[in-house]
C-alpha cells in the first residue's frame, strides 16, 4: 500500500507542477474555459427546449398499441445499429492485429528511469499504472457523451447517472483493450505464440465475416440481412464490443442491472488479465523499455526532434532511383518527399493500399448491380475513406520539419515550402480519389457528381488533419500544452467545422436523396473549414524562425 502512496505522490507532484506552467501564462486557460462554457451552453439549451416540446405521450400510447400485432423489421434502424457494431468490431479487430505486431507501454522514458530504479515492486508498478490509464479515458468520453447526447436532450430525460453510465460504455472499451494487447504480446514473446496468435485473430475475423455474410445470402437482398445477426441483442453479450453496446443501450432499455452486469464483467476481466500478465510477464522491464523507447522515438519524430528514417516501413529500400533533380529552394523538399515516397512503395503517386481500397470499392459497385449491396452501403464506404484522410492528415509524420533549421535557411517564401511540403499528399490523395471514384461510378451507375465532388471533399478533410497536426506540434513547444491543446482543437474543429458540414450533407441529402448533394454541402462547409484551418497554420510557420529550438 506504500508503494502506491508513492507512486500516486509522484503523480500529484507532476500534476501540480503542470498546472503551475500552464498558470504562468493566464491566457493558455481561455481554450479550456471557451469550450467547457460551450458544452455547458449547448447541453442545458437543450434540456431548456425540451421542456417547451412536451407532448401528449398518451397519443403514442394508441399507435403502440395498434402496431402490436404487426411484425415488421425496420431495416434502416437494423442497418444503422449493425453498421456502428461493425465499425467497433472493426477497431477492435485491427487492435488485435496490432498486438501481434507492437507491444503497448503505459509508461514514458521518464516513468521507466524513475520507477525501475525504485524499491517498489514491478508487479505493482504495473498494476498502478494501468489502472491510472483509465483517467485519461473516462475524460475524453465524457466530453464525447456530454455533447452527443446533448442532441438526445430533447428525447430523453438525461441526468448525471445517465451521462455517467453512457460514459462508462465508451470507456472500458477504449480502456480495456491496451492490457488485453499487453497480455497477447507477453503471451507471445514468452511462449512464442505468435502464429498461434495469428490464426487465432484471424478466425475471429473469419467468424464476424460469417455472421455477415450468412445471413445476408439467406435474406431476400443482402442489405436486408446482412446485420441482423449483430445488430440483435444476444449479440450484447459477445465480448468487449457487445458488453459496451449494452451500456449504451440504457437509454432504451433502462435498466440498471443490465448496465451493471456489463461493468462487472469489464471489471472481473481486467482482473484477470492483470493477474495473467503478473503471471506470465515476470519483471517485464524488456518489453516495457523496448515498447516505451519505441513509442518515444515516434513521438520525437512528429515532434521534429529527430528525423524519420526513410527507410523505415520502405518495400524498395534498396532499390537504385534514376530520379532527376527537380531544382532548387523549396522545391528541394517536393523531391526529398518524392524520393521517400519511391522508396516506400512501387509508386510515389499510388501504393498497393490504396489500390487495396480501391478494390474495396469496386468489389462493391460489381455486387450492387446483382442487388447484393444498396448503393447506401458505397456511399458509407466512401464517407469511411474521408475520414480515414481527415485521420492520416493529423498523422502526417514530417510536420516535424518545419521546425528544423534547413527549412528555415531555405531562400523561399513559406507559403512555397509549405505548398512543396505537402504537394506529392495532395497528388497522392488526387489520383487515389479519381482511381476509386471512377471505376466506381461507372459500374454502380451513380451520379458523374461523385467523379468531381469526392476528390474534392478527401482533399479537403486532408489538409484539414494537417491544419490540426501542424498547429499543434510546431505551435507549442511544452509536451504539457501539446497533450491538452490538441484534443481541444480537435473537439472545437469538429464542433464549429466538421460537424456543420456534416449537418448540411445530412440536410442535402435528406432534402434531394441523393448522395450527390451530401457531399456537395460537405464540400462548400468543409472548403471554409479548411481555408481557416491554412490560414491560422501559415501564421504559424511564419513564426517559426523566432521560436527557441
Amino acid at each position: 500500500m506504500n508503494e502506491f502512496k508513492l507512486l500516486l505522490r509522484k503523480d500529484i507532484f507532476i500534476l501540480i507542477n503542470n498546472i503551475k506552467l500552464i498558470l504562468r501564462n493566464p491566457l493558455r486557460l481561455l481554450p479550456y474555459a471557451f469550450i467547457v462554457g460551450y458544452f455547458s451552453f449547448f447541453y442545458f439549451q437543450r434540456g431548456s427546449r425540451r421542456s417547451d416540446m412536451e407532448v401528449d405521450t398518451s397519443q403514442f400510447q394508441d399507435l403502440e398499441d395498434a402496431a402490436e400485432g404487426i411484425e415488421q423489421v425496420n431495416y434502416v434502424l437494423q442497418n444503422i445499429n449493425g453498421g456502428l457494431t461493425l465499425l467497433a468490431l472493426a477497431f477492435f479487430m485491427f487492435k488485435m492485429y496490432q498486438a501481434t505486431k507492437k507491444n503497448v507501454s503505459f509508461f514514458s522514458m521518464a516513468d521507466v528511469n524513475l520507477l525501475f530504479t525504485s524499491p517498489a515492486a514491478p508487479s505493482k508498478i504495473l498494476l498502478y499504472y494501468m489502472i491510472r490509464a483509465i483517467f485519461p479515458a473516462t475524460g475524453g468520453a465524457f466530453l464525447f457523451t456530454l455533447y452527443g447526447t446533448a442532441q438526445l436532450n430533447e428525447i430523453y430525460d438525461l441526468n448525471l447517472m445517465n451521462l455517467s453510465i453512457l460514459t462508462m460504455g465508451f470507456t472500458l472499451f477504449f480502456f480495456i483493450l491496451s492490457p488485453i494487447r499487453f497480455l497477447i504480446y507477453t503471451l507471445n514473446t514468452k511462449y512464442n505464440l505468435l502464429n498461434q496468435m495469428k490464426v487465432a485473430v484471424f478466425g475471429l475475423g473469419l467468424f464476424l465475416a460469417l455472421m455477415i455474410l450468412i445471413p445476408g445470402l439467406m435474406a431476400e437482398k443482402f442489405w436486408m440481412g446482412m446485420f441482423a445477426w449483430i445488430s440483435s441483442p444476444w449479440f450484447d453479450f459477445f465480448p468487449l464490443v457487445g458488453w459496451s453496446r449494452g451500456i449504451l443501450t440504457y437509454l432504451s432499455h433502462e435498466s440498471l442491472w443490465i448496465s451493471g452486469g456489463f461493468m462487472a464483467v469489464y471489471l472481473l476481466t481486467f482482473i484477470l488479465i492483470v493477474q495473467l500478465v503478473i503471471y506470465n510477464a515476470g519483471y517485464y522491464y524488456e518489453d516495457v523499455l523496448e515498447a516505451t523507447k519505441s513509442n518515444e522515438e515516434t513521438k520525437e519524430k512528429v515532434q521534429g526532434k529527430q528525423t524519420a528514417s526513410e527507410g523505415s516501413i520502405s518495400l524498395n529500400a534498396k532499390k537504385k532511383l534514376a530520379i532527376k533533380d527537380f531544382g532548387t529552394g523549396a522545391v528541394a523538399l517536393y523531391w526529398r518527399n518524392y524520393v521517400n515516397s519511391s522508396r516506400q512503395d512501387f509508386h510515389p503517386l499510388i501504393g498497393l493500399i490504396g489500390l487495396g481500397l480501391a478494390v474495396v470499392a469496386y468489389v462493391l459497385a460489381i455486387l450492387s448491380l446483382f442487388d447484393w449491396f444498396a448503393h447506401q452501403i458505397i456511399y458509407g464506404y466512401l464517407m469511411v475513406l474521408l475520414l480515414m484522410y481527415f485521420f492520416g492528415g493529423m498523422g502526417k509524420s514530417n510536420i516535424g520539419d518545419l521546425k528544423k533549421p534547413y527549412f528555415i535557411l531555405i531562400p523561399a517564401s513559406w507559403t512555397a515550402k509549405f505548398w512543396n511540403l505537402i504537394k506529392l499528399d495532395l497528388y497522392q490523395t488526387m489520383v487515389f480519389a479519381l482511381i476509386l471514384i471512377i471505376p466506381t461510378v461507372l459500374i454502380a451507375k451513380l451520379s458523374f457528381g461523385l467523379i468531381l465532388l469526392f476528390p474534392i471533399c478527401i482533399t479537403l478533410l486532408y489538409l484539414t488533419g494537417v491544419g490540426i497536426s501542424l498547429i499543434t506540434v510546431v505551435g507549442f513547444e511544452e509536451g504539457w500544452d501539446r497533450k491538452l491543446i490538441r484534443p481541444l482543437i480537435i473537439g472545437g474543429v469538429f464542433l464549429f467545422g466538421i460537424g456543420p458540414s456534416l449537418a448540411a450533407a445530412g440536410f442535402g441529402y435528406l432534402v434531394s436523396q441523393q448522395f450527390v448533394y451530401a457531399l456537395l454541402g460537405l464540400a462548400i462547409g468543409m472548403f471554409i473549414v479548411t481555408a481557416v484551418m491554412l490560414h491560422v497554420s501559415m501564421d504559424v510557420i511564419s513564426k517559426v524562425e523566432f521560436k527557441e529550438n
